[in-house]
């Protein structure tokens, strides 16, 4: 197990990509794809069973990727290790309790990254257990394990990004919301913010500088779930 351990290194998506790898980025396809449409789907049904129904009705309460994938924001994130997928739309006054499931629509997303990743970390040190009781070798097999390995640490990726306290990311909410009663100073954080979010995404591209040193935190909960699981770290 210790060879995916060895490339972990190598998961330099939120860390900050020097070069584009084409091979790597086809690795990371799946998790990426996986963890945006669980993040969004997830947001459209908490926001559904808040009370509002905009999200049902755009057909965003459902696991197919297409619905939830914005192209350059796809783009962006396999060759420059940031994007986005398309936001899930609500009406504050349609919810039951608007200021307390904003929070809930805005935690379910990262929260259920994480979830994903715990789900796949059961999953590839189940796989990898049954595979050395028969002596199972595959290449084939070995490549999607190392895609597992991959979205594990994508969708932790995931959780952790989105908890950052900027507009607009989800943290954002959880962190603010309560000046929500103050519109005036809400509505300029989030048109004031959002754009300092970009020109810091835009400095950490063209300076390579990791703005956000969000990768420690990322590896201690891949590599602390995955031993958790019964990996031998």
């Amino acid at each position: 197990m210790q060879k995916y351990l060895k490339e972990s290194e190598k998961l330099s998506l939120f860390a900050g990509m020097e070069t584009f790898d084409l091979w790597r980025s086809l690795q990371f396809l799946p998790g990426i794809i996986i963890g945006l449409t669980v993040h969004e789907f997830c947001h459209a049904y908490v926001a559904r069973q808040c009370g509002d129904t905009t999200s049902e009705e755009q057909g965003r309460i459902t696991l197919n990727p297409l619905k939830h994938i914005d192209i350059v924001g796809f783009v962006f994130l396999i060759v420059a290790g940031f994007g986005w997928a398309k936001p899930v739309q609500f009406n504050e006054s349609r919810l039951k309790n608007p200021r307390v499931d904003v929070m809930k629509i805005a935690a379910a997303g990262p929260l259920s990254n994480a979830a994903t990743a715990i789900i796949l970390s059961v999953i590839l040190v189940a796989s990898e257990e049954i595979m050395a009781i028969y002596q199972f070798q595959n290449n084939a097999v070995q490549v999607v394990m190392q895609t597992v390995f991959s979205a594990i640490y994508i969708n932790w990726g995931l959780f952790v990004f989105n908890l950052i306290p900027l507009p607009p990311l989800d943290g954002s909410h959880l962190a603010f919301n309560s000046l929500r009663k103050f519109p005036a100073l809400y509505g300029a954080l989030y048109k004031y913010g959002s754009f300092l979010f970009i020109g810091l995404i835009l400095v950490s591209f063209i300076t390579k500088t990791n703005i956000f040193p969000i990768w420690p935190v990322i590896r201690f909960l891949a590599e602390g779930f995955l031993s958790l699981a019964g990996m031998i770290i």
